[in-house]
């Protein structure tokens, strides 16, 4: 386990233990799948950031991202998760330099247990745990919210 990766050294160092068949478990305060994949990358000098793609497409099993959003009655707050499993066309984005696809093919991987942030979202306000109002604030994209809230 290691606490956050804030650094190059500490990323380097997750990677190297991943490669060589450690189960890693990790943190990083991003806002999304493809931020994470993004800041693990964008951290190296430019030099390097090919091969780390490489790295990261062959170790990367999945990205679990979570926000505490305070429930209808504010006593308390519930997870909203954004979950990617790492398939072999996600492996292709990350090499290709194509993250900004990523979020497409989470949408995409509802049937492999994926699910975007605002997908989360909009089903918990559908079982009345969050209201509108915070299902729209807290979503990436409002105006897909707002879609999916009402249809």
């Amino acid at each position: 386990m290691v606490g956050e990766m804030r650094d190059l050294e500490t990323i380097s160092s997750t990677l190297t233990a991943a490669e060589t068949g450690h189960l890693v478990f990790s943190t990083l305060h991003t806002q999304d799948a493809p931020q994470t994949i993004d800041r693990i990358i964008d951290i190296f000098p430019t030099n390097q950031q090919n091969q780390v793609r490489s790295q990261l497409a062959g170790t990367l099993k999945a990205v679990l991202v979570q926000q505490l959003i305070p429930n209808k009655d504010n006593t308390g707050r519930l997870s909203a998760t954004e979950l990617m499993f790492v398939t072999s066309a996600i492996k292709n984005m990350i090499r290709e330099m194509k993250v900004h696809q990523i979020y497409s093919a989470i949408q995409a991987g509802g049937k492999r247990g994926m699910m975007t942030m605002d997908m989360s979202l909009v089903n918990l306000y559908k079982n009345g745990k969050i209201a509108e109002e915070m299902a729209l604030e807290k979503a990436h994209n409002r105006d897909e919210v707002k879609r999916m809230i009402h249809e």
